[in-house]
């Protein structure tokens, strides 16, 4: 099937992906766009679940503070080279984290990371999940989009293992 450029032009910013990894998705769902979001998400999260055990030494500690000086966020995020930490997209990505982190004050990074004691405590623990660990959490800039896709999507996109080392946010009078 040929796909036209504006569909992949536009498949593209939606996703991050390459312009192949979007053509060879618009041909596997026929054109559909929505579809072959869904496709690409799920793509990157499997290329990311593969790096996983890949080394992760390099990469960008960045730094948000929210208009009126009285939100802060410092974040580290690790990437395998200094190649990928000079990027564009893993700037941006940054950059995107530490603001999400300012909005939805999450705890935790993952679900693992919460301790047992806190969950014995909640009722419904997917719900405390998808507030308080950041990659559970949907994007703010993008409702459409959860943290860990984003994540999958900018591993798929360098090729590299990312990892979301460690942040701690900062609010006046906390």
């Amino acid at each position: 099937m040929k796909n036209s450029v504006n569909a992949i032009k536009e498949l593209r910013d939606i996703t991050c992906s390459s312009i192949a990894h979007c053509k060879k998705a618009l041909e596997e769902t026929k054109g559909d766009i929505k579809q072959a979001v869904v496709l690409l998400r799920k793509q990157g999260l499997e290329i990311a679940a593969k790096k996983q055990s890949r080394v992760a030494k390099e990469g960008r500690i960045d730094c948000y503070i929210h208009h009126g000086n009285k939100i802060g966020v410092l974040l580290e995020v690790n990437c395998e080279s200094d190649f990928v930490a000079r990027n564009e997209e893993f700037t941006k990505f940054t950059k995107d984290l530490s603001m999400q982190i300012a909005a939805t004050s999450p705890e935790y990074i993952k679900k693992e990371d919460v301790p047992d004691e806190v969950l014995k405590h909640e009722k419904n623990k997917e719900d405390y999940y998808k507030s308080n660990c950041l990659l559970e959490q949907v994007f703010v800039k993008d409702p459409s989009l959860m943290i860990k896709d984003y994540l999958g999507s900018i591993v798929g996109k360098m090729g590299e293992n990312i990892v979301i080392r460690r942040f701690i946010r900062y609010k006046i009078g906390e």
